[in-house]
């Protein structure tokens, strides 16, 4: 038997299980579905086929499973085959309820004709299935005995091929490495020529060498003390540069604050001076006027010092608010700072 006939027995099986399965869940729906409305409520009757459609369904479940499961080579262990039987004396229990009520045993007869080829379906179908899958097993792995001899023939011919060219690879690599040895030994002995000469070679240069750097050491110290002495030259002139800037702000400062203390004493001698008898010279009222307004006089402060009318006075104390608004400060016409 070839695996076409086993795969084509299996699908007959498959169908036909289904046939069974679905024309006996049909019948049991048309029989238990009166026997559930007779002992249910009248408000309830509408759910009379619920419950041998959950039976059924049940059914259905372990069919489909049991038939993977014997595909797959498993086994589920008690509970399916509880499952299984509990459905089928639900289902025959159900079917053959409502002639056993009205002692009909032609009816429980007729009406467990069903549930009992279902029952009976359900476990030869898995014993087929298992049957099947163990003759399904036993052709692919003969298959693949045969795949794996073919395989083991094909490598031993490889392996012949592959040692009989290994041992002439090793024949010629003797040939060829007692060739090598012969020519690295030449070439060693003509590297070690070369590489004295290069030792003494590098040995003179090393020397010349040597001596080149101490020369230069001996020169880059002499830059090094040359530069570290213009450095203190350039250091020291720098401290006498600094001194001396110094000493010159200190001594412009003393000036600035001598003048500063000149022109304070001026501008208090000319507002110490009072009201005079007769106007002042214009230069002079102009110096007045320029003190009294450094001193934040009034206008008319300014016009009792200097004699002059209060418009003069006013004229000039603009003209000094224009000249010390932010900028360069001009000292006023006629008067000294």
């Amino acid at each position: 038997m070839n695996m076409a006939a086993v795969r084509s027995s299996e699908r007959a099986l498959s169908v036909g299980t289904w046939l069974i399965v679905g024309g006996a869940v049909l019948y049991s729906v048309l029989t238990v579905t009166p026997l559930m409305a007779a002992h249910t409520p009248s408000a309830w009757r509408w759910t009379a086929p619920i419950l041998p459609l959950v039976v059924d369904a049940a059914v259905v479940i372990v069919i489909r499973l049991d038939s993977v499961l014997a595909r797959l080579g498993g086994q589920g262990g008690p509970w399916p085959v509880a499952l299984r039987w509990m459905t089928g004396v639900m289902t025959l229990a159900l079917n053959i309820g409502a002639s056993a009520l009205a002692k009909d045993p032609v009816g429980v007869a007729i009406h467990s004709v069903a549930p009992l080829l279902l029952i009976v379906t359900a476990e030869a179908g898995l014993a087929y299935r298992r049957a099947i899958a163990a003759a399904v097993k036993a052709l692919e792995d003969e298959r693949e005995a045969r795949r794996q001899a073919a395989a083991r023939a094909v490598d031993e011919r490889e392996a012949n091929r592959l040692r009989e060219a290994r041992e002439q690879r090793e024949h010629a690599a003797a040939l060829a490495r007692e060739q090598r040895e012969h020519e690295a030994r030449l070439v060693r002995e003509e590297a070690e020529r070369l590489d004295r000469a290069r030792r003494e070679e590098t040995a003179r240069v090393e020397a010349a060498a040597a001596e080149e750097r101490a020369e230069r050491e001996r020169r880059e110290r002499e830059r090094e003390q040359q530069q570290a002495e213009r450095e203190r030259l350039e250091r020291q002139a720098a401290e006498r540069r600094e001194k001396e800037r110094r000493d010159r702000v200190e001594r412009e400062r003393e000036e600035q604050a001598r003048e500063h203390e000149q022109a304070e004493r001026e501008r208090a001698a000319l507002l110490a001076a009072g009201p005079p008898a007769e106007r002042l010279g214009e230069d002079q009222a102009r110096q007045v006027v320029q003190a009294a307004f450094a001193a934040r006089l009034p206008v008319r402060s300014a016009v009792e010092l200097t004699g002059w009318s209060t418009g003069w006075v006013q004229s000039r104390y603009t003209e000094l608010r224009q000249l010390t608004a932010p900028g360069p400060r001009p000292v006023l016409e006629g008067a000294t700072s």
